[in-house]
């Protein structure tokens, strides 16, 4: 039995049950795209979330509230077995490719929860720039193009680190629903390993670890960033 938990702790690192990938590549990988996209698409929604026009606040404001105000768990199964359900998907041969795929609905959840929170974060420090340097950019001459490129953003990116950083370590911690779409994370390795060896304590012991690390280097890097980028911002 030993020997069993010994092969899918193999699995969590090298991949060598559960296919090319191993659990620990696999939840990196889910963060990381998740991330990628929700900060891409969050900088949008975030100024959207700031404009005099409701018909593009409003909408923007009912996606957040409904994304931040219902379960990630929920979210997944509803992408993942409630979409794929749909005749017009089904009928659709690239929508029904696409939401036949665990990875991929898990990672369009993950996106789209990430975007809601993200969001609002963005909005936040966006809201509270400093008037003094809009005021000093519009006596430029500055259109609001370049505003927001070269004096909102950069100032409210840099204001919004330290809660993004917490974000960042709640979708780690949320990429241990994967197994609800039956993709090989760090958790369901250990599932698979417990449900084989009955050996809980090592098996989630494991797991809890691997968490625990990537969380260690997660935090001490946006230390490492905030250290650089905020004291130059609170010197001013």
């Amino acid at each position: 039995m030993m020997l069993v938990l010994e092969e899918y702790w193999r699995d969590f690192l090298y991949g060598q049950w559960g296919g090319p990938w191993s659990g620990m590549v696999v939840t990196l990988w889910v963060l990381a795209l998740s991330l990628a996209f929700g900060f891409v698409i969050s900088i949008f929604t975030a100024i959207g979330r700031n404009s005099a026009r409701w018909y593009v606040r409003g909408p923007i404001w009912t996606f957040t509230y409904v994304f931040r105000g219902t379960p990630l768990y929920v979210q997944i199964l509803f992408i993942y077995a409630g979409i794929y359900g749909l005749d017009f998907v089904k009928d659709t041969p690239s929508l029904a490719a696409f939401f036949s795929s665990g990875f991929n609905c898990l990672v369009l959840a993950l996106v789209l929860n990430n975007v809601a929170y993200t969001t609002e974060i963005y909005a936040g420090a966006i809201r509270a720039t400093p008037p003094g340097e809009v005021e000093a950019a519009r006596a430029y001459g500055m259109s609001k193009f370049n505003l927001y490129r070269r004096i909102i953003l950069p100032s409210a990116l840099r204001r919004a680190l330290p809660a993004y950083s917490n974000e960042v370590i709640l979708m780690l911690h949320a990429t241990s629903l994967a197994f609800t779409a039956t993709v090989p994370d760090i958790l369901k390795v250990a599932r698979d390993a417990n449900a084989a060896t009955y050996l809980t304590f090592g098996s989630f012991g494991v797991a809890a670890v691997l968490y625990l690390l990537i969380t260690l280097v997660l935090v001490g890097a946006f230390r490492l960033i905030e250290r650089r980028t905020l004291a130059s911002l609170y010197a001013r």
